[in-house]
């Protein structure tokens, strides 16, 4: 029944309330869980899922799932704070006033009986449909570059499109290039996909490329990984001359980058993306979760010529293309000026978030960006990052991300947590970062 992994997990959940799993405590890997539950290794993945959505387990890359130190959140974000009510700051979708009605005026014309029969009796191509194409070059042209429009395939999310492009770039057994701090869905779908992760160190322009040679040259790689703006957690932008940099070294070897471009349309300064330094060597990936809504969404890829055609089979083989109804929307909030005018509130909205981070953890060591929806944290010394983060709901109802989800490899995860800016109302997290700037001076 669908019901039965909740009440798996429901036993486990008593077991770690009643003392019999401790923090810290190892659960098994999947497939021995699923065996010895006598159920589907499928169903074990839905238990194992829900117990880190109820935030009793910590999986950690490499080494497995963890009992977590301290109780979780005791209910779902909300709009308001109200004395020590949770507000969570793991999730980091950004939304302005008026957006829904914004998007949903420009949806009108969908509800035509054959306009909606078109968007939703076909499955829509990899490469799907030419307004489509020409409507995603005006959404990812910046700084003086854009896509070819043939060069565009649709996923449908942003995590589908990287899913496909690690697919089909990596084999399995593979080794992928990452930033040493990097988006945990690349670990995970890494991880699923049988794709060794290495750790590529880096600075406050993001990955060194001397340290990406030095790693190609102690064992090929199949791919890098990238984030050359805004990267997810520190907020750190490449210049123009570490993009050349980046671009000379990929374009010398032959090493192919995946470069994801997700949170870049914060910052319109920014550079070139690094896809326009090196056109035969790069495939950028971005989506419209973070500039519309995550509900109804859809995932690009601007693909080199000579790599098109197995990124579009990965699309295909994985049931990662985009719907024909999501498709159809993104074309039409692109054309009537519906994505352009909410992404510049976004852009404003970045501001007043940074003004209360500057003011809030003044004195604190952060990382991050007037124009990021994020900011990483070193935590002040006693503090480690699983702890923090941990007290941090138990004690202050606010939920961060602690910086094991990001590290890579087997060297210490930072003392540092990710705390994302853009979900609750400005007052909300205002009161939210007091809380947490409160707890860290008292100390563990």
């Amino acid at each position: 029944m669908a019901d039965d992994y909740r009440a798996i997990a429901d036993r486990i959940a008593q077991r770690i309330a009643d003392g019999r799993l401790r923090p810290g405590d190892r659960l098994p890997p999947q497939r021995v869980f699923a065996r010895r539950h006598g159920i589907a290794g499928s169903t074990a993945i839905r238990v194992y899922g829900e117990l880190v959505r109820r935030g009793l387990v910590v999986g950690e890359v490499g080494r497995g799932t963890f009992v977590r130190a301290a109780p979780p959140l005791p209910g779902p974000a909300l709009a308001e704070a109200t004395g020590l009510a949770p507000v969570d700051l793991q999730l980091n979708y950004p939304s302005v006033e008026g957006q829904s009605e914004l998007m949903a005026g420009a949806l009108a014309a969908l509800t035509r009986p054959d306009v909606f029969a078109e968007a939703t009796t076909r499955p829509a191509a990899a490469t799907g449909t030419p307004a489509a194409r020409t409507a995603a070059v005006r959404v990812l042209a910046r700084a003086g570059w854009e896509p070819a429009a043939e060069a565009v395939l649709f996923a449908g999310n942003g995590r589908q499109a990287i899913a496909a492009a690690l697919s089909a770039l990596v084999p399995p057994g593979g080794r992928l290039g990452v930033e040493a701090l990097t988006y945990p869905l690349v670990k995970a779908v890494a991880e699923r996909l049988g794709v060794r992760l290495v750790p590529i160190a880096t600075d406050a322009e993001g990955l060194r490329p001397e340290a990406l040679a030095a790693a190609h040259r102690a064992a090929p790689l199949a791919a890098v990984y990238v984030q050359p703006t805004l990267h997810n957690p520190t907020a750190a932008t490449a210049g123009p001359a570490r993009r050349a940099e980046l671009a000379a070294f990929l374009t010398e070897s032959g090493l192919p980058a995946v470069e994801d471009a997700t949170w870049s349309f914060l910052d319109p300064s920014a550079p070139p993306p690094l896809a326009a330094y090196a056109p035969d060597q790069v495939v950028l990936l971005d989506s419209l979760s973070k500039r519309l809504s995550p509900g109804l969404t859809v995932g690009y890829l601007v693909v080199p010529e000579r790599l098109r055609a197995p990124v579009a089979e990965a699309l295909r083989s994985g049931a990662w293309t985009a719907g024909g109804l999501a498709l159809a929307a993104a074309t039409r909030w692109t054309e009537d000026g519906t994505v352009a005018r909410v992404v510049a509130a976004k852009r404003a909205d970045t501001e007043a978030r940074a003004d209360v981070v500057r003011r809030r953890l003044a004195g604190h060591t952060l990382r991050t960006s007037p124009h990021a929806h994020y900011c990483w944290w070193t935590l002040p010394a006693g503090w480690r990052s699983e702890t923090f983060a941990a007290a941090a709901a138990a004690r202050a109802g606010v939920a961060v991300t602690p910086g094991t989800a990001f590290a890579v490899g087997a060297a210490s995860a930072p003392d540092a947590v990710r705390v994302g800016l853009a979900s609750p109302p400005v007052p909300v997290l205002d009161e939210a970062l007091g809380r947490l700037a409160a707890l860290a001076a008292e100390g563990c």
